[in-house]
């Protein structure tokens, strides 16, 4: 199993949302942070504050990944012409892991991250078990067939909490799911807002 840095929940009530929209997150029932100072009172957010929270959630979204990962992808965007948060966003979606997540193949990120890791994908007919693959446009993702009747997955393509994006074409009686292009911030389906610009500027002054 993947080692989570931090309880998935436990991101939700550290942002104040319910960042993946899931009915169970204990936002919906609970307002305040984890642990024991969750219920002080918050102050204003200084702009530095504002831009970590932007960053932590970005990053807590896509199943936290560790910071010298999240950088590393940043930088690459970085580096590319054009809008750079744009670019951050595009190159999170490409991870294998997001796009299993995306064609509802499993329920949850965290869950497309073990099942990626566990074997059970293959991209154009090979077998991948790295979750930050990247995911070239025209690439066929596939259930493995040994896997196709897992539990888990069943589950997930009945979810009525979240829908497949235009820009992954999904077909769950064959499980397999084509990358037809890389979406931009509007393409994607975020239960919250997502504020890449601010995670830039976090990084031009950090």
């Amino acid at each position: 199993m993947t080692k989570r840095t931090s309880a998935k929940y436990k991101i939700d009530r550290r942002m104040g949302e319910n960042i993946w929209g899931r009915p169970k997150s204990p936002v919906n029932r609970r307002e305040y942070g984890p642990g024991q100072h969750g219920q002080r009172r918050k102050g204003k957010l200084s702009d530095f504050g504002i831009q970590l929270r932007a960053k932590q959630k970005l990053k807590g979204y896509y199943g936290d990944l560790t910071e010298k990962q999240f950088r590393r992808i940043f930088r690459e965007a970085e580096r590319q012409r054009g809008d750079t948060g744009e670019l951050l966003v595009g190159l999170l979606e490409r991870r294998l892991d997001a796009v299993v997540y995306r064609a509802k193949f499993v329920p949850t990120i965290f869950a497309a991250r073990q099942f990626v890791n566990h074997g059970h994908v293959l991209v154009n007919g090979k077998r991948v078990n790295i979750p930050s693959y990247r995911v070239k446009e025209g690439d066929v993702i596939e259930v493995r067939e040994k896997s196709k009747q897992m539990a888990a997955i069943l589950e997930a393509v009945q979810l009525a909490e979240r829908d497949v994006p235009d820009y992954i074409d999904a077909d769950h009686s064959k499980m397999t799911a084509t990358f037809v292009r890389t979406p931009g911030l509007s393409d994607v389906p975020y239960p919250v807002m997502m504020e890449p610009n601010l995670v830039i500027e976090f990084y031009a002054q950090n």
